[in-house]
């Protein structure tokens, strides 16, 4: 997703001019064009970003839509992802060449795959996000620093299982002390909490097209840009502080007393 134009007021209203390119694998000669699973979860992750741009409601341009924090440009993309699932969609649009919808007992296949190898994942990804703000803590580095080593004594420090290595090891990690992603590789999965969470907030109502919920996260997520900070955007969508458990729980995870009243 990107802009040609952000939505702003200075001087008039000035609407936003969004688009998606997304690029997918072409069908066989004189064959339809399908789409993967994954392809279509990321059309409608792509599609949540320009939805964030489309709605933008705000004076500034430089306020305006994905012109939020790193992890809040992902959070609102994320909860799209999760309409891919749901029944309306997949009976109307998850169909076959020949027309027919996706069984049912696949979409249920697919469903339970979400939570396998996620104990190898979440370390991986754990790994990287803590070694890299280790490093951009550093506030002397000698001349002769050693990359390797502090990656292998930091590593011993967090009891890093020695079956799982790094998501990314640092000397190719190239979210590294780069440009608007600097020390901030945890964002994703911090934006992931923002995202089961908020997303809970539609299931509790008994349908995750729920009007009343959709406006709330119009007002305070897709419409207000970078007006408030994500806290307070959060908080006036959800009614509260985020909290974990509900990631834990998407991802398989057992689901404590402390974490389910954790932030």
């Amino acid at each position: 997703m990107n802009s040609w134009r952000d939505q702003h007021r200075l001087g008039g209203e000035v609407l936003p001019i969004v688009y998606n390119c997304l690029n997918y694998s072409p069908s066989a000669p004189g064959q339809p064009t399908l789409l993967t699973w994954d392809d279509a979860t990321t059309l409608f992750h792509e599609f949540g970003h320009s939805m964030h741009g489309l709605l933008s409601n705000v004076t500034y341009p430089t306020l305006s839509g994905t012109n939020v924090a790193r992890d809040f440009v992902e959070f609102p993309s994320q909860v799209y992802e999760h309409w891919l699932s749901t029944d309306p969609i997949l009976t109307r649009y998850a169909v076959n060449a020949q027309g027919q919808a996706i069984p049912r007992d696949l979409v249920e296949r697919i469903r339970r795959a979400d939570t396998f190898n996620q104990g190898w994942s979440t370390v991986e990804f754990l790994a990287s996000g803590i070694v890299e703000m280790d490093l951009a803590l550093l506030t002397n580095v000698p001349a002769d620093f050693d990359m390797n080593a502090f990656e292998r004594d930091r590593l011993a420090a967090l009891d890093m299982p020695r079956e799982i290595i790094m998501r990314h090891r640092l000397p190719h990690f190239g979210h590294v002390f780069t440009n608007d992603y600097s020390a901030g590789y945890y964002g994703y999965l911090w934006a992931e909490v923002l995202e089961e969470d908020a997303y809970g907030a539609f299931t509790e109502t008994g349908n995750p097209f729920d009007p009343a919920t959709a406006q709330r996260f119009c007002d305070f997520i897709f419409c207000s840009g970078n007006l408030r900070t994500p806290m307070e955007s959060f908080v006036g969508f959800r009614g509260r502080e985020p909290r974990e458990e509900p990631l834990l729980r998407s991802r398989g995870f057992p689901v404590t007393t402390q974490a389910a009243g954790g932030r």
